[in-house]
């Protein structure tokens, strides 16, 4: 199983997938603990509405984004889109109302 970590791009792909799910579990404890943080008694409700339309978006985004992306350089999209999630995830300590 090592021996595909080999292949420079693919460990380059591996590592960058994993950091990529590292930070998604990080941004998913950081959004219930915001939830909890302003809502107090009702985060449990803002917690699942927010996970919700996290989930709507990436069933409806997906299969028009998937197409769009695949018009453009793979790399390209990848890394852009991982700095659009990390530059959201740096404005969640700025949300100080639940509707934000």
């Amino acid at each position: 199983m090592l021996e595909v970590l080999k292949n420079i791009t693919y460990r380059h792909l591996f590592l960058a997938q994993v950091i990529a799910l590292i930070g998604t579990g990080l941004i998913t404890i950081a959004l219930a603990l915001q939830a909890y943080d302003l809502a107090r008694g009702q985060a449990a409700q803002v917690l699942g509405i927010a996970l919700a339309i996290k989930m709507i978006a990436y069933i409806g985004v997906a299969p028009v984004a998937s197409a769009f992306a695949e018009r453009l350089p793979r790399k390209k999209v990848l890394v852009t889109l991982d700095i659009i999630r990390a530059l959201t995830a740096l404005c969640l300590p700025f949300v100080t109302q639940v509707w934000q």
